[in-house]
């Protein structure tokens, strides 16, 4: 199977499946001598994890990682990295009612034309379970990012099915099941959530991710831009269908005078380009959001097809995700990370030693409410 890697200087490479011994990467690239340990990895992997509240999945995994290679006596030594987390708590029964049927929705149908066979149990290769090394790779990425240039990548959840959540602060994130950037309305959510799971049905969500400290200058036009790069990635995340960057559909009502940031020598008034300019980074705050449809495993009984194309009635049950955008964040997160780690190092590859006379310009305190303007939230993308 191709298509699980990502990245060209710094590449990662997936493999496992949801219901086999052990999932995990290979990341190639990764620069030598920073520090790395699996203290740096584990705590955005916990974020992850299943089992953490009675809003997702109860499946009971530790996620614990194990540093196999490229790491010597505490630091990276530029050879690939192999990173290993074990699968502890698969119910294989609880997917013997699918084995000859394909849940609408669900990549079961596809799967089984384009490669003959399936692993059916919890989705095989296609399982959520797959984003788990994503994170631990996206960790390493945080890491030497941070201590590089000094960017940071923060996501939050902006919208639960129909509940839009208004943006108060990143410091809630953290403290609430949801990564919600607000302390006001969790009661509410968690209400909304417990309707859903008793009703069998599941929802969707919408997740935002800033990135702040991006240099200007990552990127290249054409085929190598950035928020190409950026929409290309996170559109391999499990259940997203849409991602914007910027203002992105809401730029579709703005008039050219509205959208285009107009600069000044203090730096940017409006940050509708969500950071990026030609594909290239503008030194402002990166913004993306994707939005990630409702679970497709649900109990409530759906038409289908079995292996025969005879109609059969399906339902799914197990443990599953109500909504899979709750512990989307922290993957989120790490897909951003990703993939401004390749084009720091592909930028610094070809033009480290670039010199212009313009002096950079930052964005202004104005940014804050031009940038976000139809947005599901009110973030300040200064903030960080």
């Amino acid at each position: 199977m191709s298509g699980s890697t990502l990245g060209k200087l710094f590449a990662v490479t997936n493999f496992g499946e949801s219901h086999g011994p052990a999932i995990g990467c290979v990341i190639d690239g990764c620069p030598p001598g920073m520090a790395l340990s699996v203290d740096d990895i584990q705590p955005d992997l916990d974020r992850r994890k299943p089992g953490t509240s009675r809003h997702v999945t109860q499946r009971r995994e530790d996620d614990r990682v194990e540093i196999l290679s490229g790491v010597y006596d505490g630091q990276t030594t530029g050879t690939p990295i192999a990173l290993l987390i074990r699968n502890e708590d698969q119910k294989s029964k609880d997917y013997g009612n699918i084995a000859d049927a394909f849940r609408p929705g669900h990549a079961d149908y596809t799967y089984l034309q384009k490669y003959g066979i399936r692993d059916h149990r919890g989705g095989g290769r296609s399982s959520a379970r797959l984003t788990a090394p994503t994170v631990a790779a996206g960790a390493v990425a945080k890491k030497w990012l941070k201590q590089k240039y000094g960017v940071v990548v923060n996501g939050y959840l902006a919208q639960l099915g129909e509940n839009k959540i208004p943006f108060e602060s990143l410091v809630h994130v953290h403290d609430n099941p949801f990564f919600a950037a607000n302390a006001t309305m969790i009661a509410e959510l968690e209400t909304y959530m417990d309707k859903l799971r008793k009703s069998g049905e599941s929802c969707g969500a919408r997740i935002n991710v800033v990135a702040s400290g991006v240099p200007v200058g990552w990127g290249a036009p054409i085929y190598d831009r950035l928020d190409a790069a950026i929409a290309y990635a996170m559109m391999g995340l499990n259940a997203v269908k849409g991602v914007e960057i910027g203002a992105g559909f809401a730029s579709v009502e703005q008039l050219g005078t509205q959208h285009s940031d107009e600069m000044t020598p203090e730096g940017f008034l409006s940050n509708n380009a969500g950071g990026v300019l030609g594909g290239i980074s503008t030194g402002q705050d990166i913004t993306v959001s994707i939005a990630i449809k409702p679970t497709s495993s649900i109990r409530l009984d759906r038409q289908t097809i079995n292996k025969a194309g005879e109609s059969v009635v399906i339902n799914t049950h197990g443990r599953h995700d109500p909504c899979v955008g709750i512990r989307a964040t922290p993957i989120a997160e790490a897909y951003l990370a990703l993939v401004l780690m390749d084009h720091a190092l592909l930028h610094r590859a070809q033009n480290a030693d670039v010199m212009v006379a313009t002096p950079k310009i930052a964005s202004s305190a104005a940014t804050s409410s031009a940038s976000t303007k139809g947005r599901a939230d009110n973030h300040d993308p200064n903030e960080a």
